[in-house]
């Protein structure tokens, strides 16, 4: 790999970072809240409105319905990293591939099975998000079976609030790492621009990078939720 490759994947690596901080809310100086952000308010808002029934099925329908999302994305990592591996077991067949479309960058067998193993290593790190969320949603689920029913509520309301609080910032955090695995499969799409060549690893990177940031800031999705 040349200057231009590094360059190319310090521009991607830089991307990731900025984005993934920006969307979590660390980075103070961003007054805009993020779509990801507006949801962690009405998580908070689900379980304060839970204290308020004591028939909780559709409570416990939604934490099933957080988990088998989880899970059904951490079985897909898994699927793709097996396959990056069998693209690198067959690195030759396939860089023969890419060297017949006519955008392809020439490149040897070894910056080949390195590209492979970055986007391994990418859909390595997007399981183990989906992994500890899973977990986290787990956990989470025996906390809100921790939850006091109404009489016990209207005893002392600050009490439950103050468990409703914690078991939606287990929510929140699980939440925070299903999204950040997300992220790393949404941008991997970038990333395969790299086995074209870097400019095109940049070009695909910033198009992904957009369509995230709208999504994130200026979505439909959004707006509803701010109107509401």
């Amino acid at each position: 790999m040349n200057t231009i490759d590094l360059l190319a994947l310090c521009f991607f690596l830089l991307i990731w970072f900025v984005f993934d901080q920006v969307v979590a809310g660390r980075v103070g100086s961003i007054k805009r809240a993020s779509l990801t952000q507006l949801m962690m308010e009405y998580r908070r808002r689900w379980m304060r409105n839970s204290l308020t029934r004591d028939w909780k099925m559709i409570d416990t329908q939604i934490l099933s319905g957080l988990q088998n999302g989880t899970a059904f994305f951490a079985s897909t990592s898994i699927f793709a990293l097996g396959g990056c591996f069998a693209l690198i077991n067959q690195a030759d067949r396939a860089q023969m591939l890419f060297q017949d479309l006519p955008v392809a960058f020439e490149s040897s067998r070894v910056a080949f099975e390195m590209k492979a193993g970055g986007l391994a290593v990418m859909f390595g790190y997007s399981f183990f998000k989906f992994g500890w969320s899973y977990r986290l949603f787990n956990y989470n689920t025996i906390l809100f079976g921790a939850l006091p029913m109404m009489p016990e509520t209207e005893r002392d309301r600050a009490s439950a609030e103050r468990l409703a609080d914690k078991v939606a910032e287990i929510n929140i955090i699980a939440s925070k790492h299903f999204n950040a695995g997300l992220r790393a499969i949404f941008i991997s799409i970038g990333y395969l621009g790299w086995f074209l060549g870097p400019y095109v690893f940049m070009a695909t990177t910033a198009f992904v990078f957009v369509i995230l940031l709208r999504r994130q800031y200026f979505s439909e999705a959004r707006r509803a939720l701010l109107d509401a």
